[in-house]
């Protein structure tokens, strides 16, 4: 399979999943799930975020060589977001609160392999061009 197109059906399945936190944004807006059971303002917000950018990223995968850099701010983004929620785990535990480890793992291998995708392709330009013509 060309690499274009692994990188086309993943960005399409990572832009699909974050328009699907819809669902829970609704469910925490609508019932304040937010506000009255996690005590945490941050979470629908935060939701809000990964909503807006599936979309684009949907609209991305149709052609990745007219959006890398979407593609490269979403890689980006969630390194960062993995970092940051490292740092978070690593001070629960010091803190003595158990907090998994799992979802900065994934949040990281999705952020390096859509980088790796994207620096994969852009080294051979010639497979950018195929697809135009």
């Amino acid at each position: 399979m060309k690499r274009e197109r692994i990188l086309q059906v993943f960005v399409g399945l990572l832009g699909l999943g974050y328009l699907l936190l819809i669902y829970p944004l609704y469910t925490d807006l609508w019932h304040s799930k937010w506000l009255l059971e996690m005590n945490n303002a941050c979470d629908p917000m935060f939701l809000s975020w990964f909503v807006a950018l599936g979309p684009f990223l949907l609209l991305a995968a149709i052609k990745p060589s007219s959006h890398r850099s979407l593609i490269t701010f979403a890689a980006c983004q969630c390194l960062v977001h993995a970092s940051i929620m490292a740092v978070q785990t690593a001070e629960a535990r010091k803190h003595g609160v158990h907090r998994q480890f799992g979802d900065v793992v994934l949040i990281g291998i999705i952020g390096a392999v859509l980088l790796a995708l994207l620096i994969s392709l852009l080294e051979s330009p010639s497979d950018w061009g195929r697809r135009d013509q």
